[in-house]
């Protein structure tokens, strides 16, 4: 247990466990001796570099006077920061780009992403990621199966029961190019349109008509229960996480932005839909269940 790697809900178990000891007006080591701790033990838990016990973080809370549905949160927590995620088992495959990211995501509780070439990757189908990544020449090409099956486990995460608040926003050109071909992009355009409908999830498209607007490149903003947010910047070959407060506070405010001259949910789902009809020919020939004209409808 000492040397468990930390995730980001460890992390946030540890920062919420000190504020709640500060808020009581102990310092670590006067806590540490009347739970019968040794310093360093209390150290490892507030930074989340160790694995944690039920009982001792409720011995916390308890000299603390944590009570109610603070004190239950915290043990549901608790419970969680010690659970594997999916991507643990990929961490010598995978660049750690990618596995930050999914402990990232994981962990938040709210998600707005903002793209202008491609459909945001957790909302993407199989087939289209693979055209996508197939198209990046940096990727080689024996990984490319596991680096598409690696974001639908992301994808995963839209499919959870208590899953963060999610807000896309899409520039009109990503809903009408036929990048990926006419039959992929039709299907993919279904697919958002079935994720749309889905509460917590709001997909809104930037119109071509909003003109210059606050937002330059894509971005990747996750919001925590207890940590700062956190900007997620990809490259071609490389990626950033931005959390300085003044970084994350401008992208707070572009996403404010964004949200005031987006179409609204249901403008946005009759574009996409417009556009899916479109693709398969103007009729429901080659269009599945007609999923694209039930919203237009």
């Amino acid at each position: 247990m000492e040397g468990r790697r930390s995730t980001v809900r460890s992390r946030e178990l540890g920062l919420a466990l000190r504020r709640a000891t500060e808020a009581a007006g102990y310092s670590g080591k006067v806590l540490a001796e009347k739970l019968g701790f040794t310093e360093s033990k209390l150290t490892r838990m507030f930074r989340g570099t160790r694995g944690v016990f039920e009982v001792d973080v409720a011995a916390i809370l308890a000299v603390c006077g944590i009570k109610g549905p603070a004190r239950d949160n915290l043990l549901k927590l608790t419970g969680e920061a010690g659970k594997p995620g999916w991507w643990q088992d990929c961490d010598d495959r995978l660049p750690v780009e990618i596995l930050t990211l999914s402990d990232y995501e994981d962990s938040a509780i709210s998600i707005t992403c903002f793209e202008t070439s491609f459909i945001p990757g957790l909302l993407q189908t199989a087939e289209y990621t693979r055209d996508l990544l197939r198209s990046a020449r940096a990727i080689p090409e024996d990984e490319l199966s596991e680096r598409v099956l690696v974001r639908q486990r992301r994808k995963d995460l839209l499919n959870r029961k208590a899953h963060p608040q999610f807000n896309f926003f899409i520039d009109e050109y990503v809903i009408r190019r036929h990048g990926p071909g006419r039959d992929i992009m039709r299907d993919q355009l279904h697919e958002l349109l079935r994720l749309s409908v889905r509460s917590g999830i709001a997909i809104r498209v930037i119109s071509d008509s909003a003109g210059f607007h606050a937002a330059r490149r894509p971005f990747h903003l996750m919001e925590f229960t207890e940590l700062h947010p956190v900007v997620f910047i990809e490259n071609e070959t490389s990626a950033l996480f931005l959390e300085r407060k003044q970084t994350t506070d401008a992208y707070r405010t572009t996403a404010r932005s964004l949200a005031g001259i987006a179409l609204n949910v249901g403008e946005s789902r009759k574009l996409i839909a417009d556009q899916a009809v479109t693709l398969s020919g103007g009729t429901r020939e080659h269009d599945g269940l007609g999923l694209a004209e039930e919203f237009l409808q």
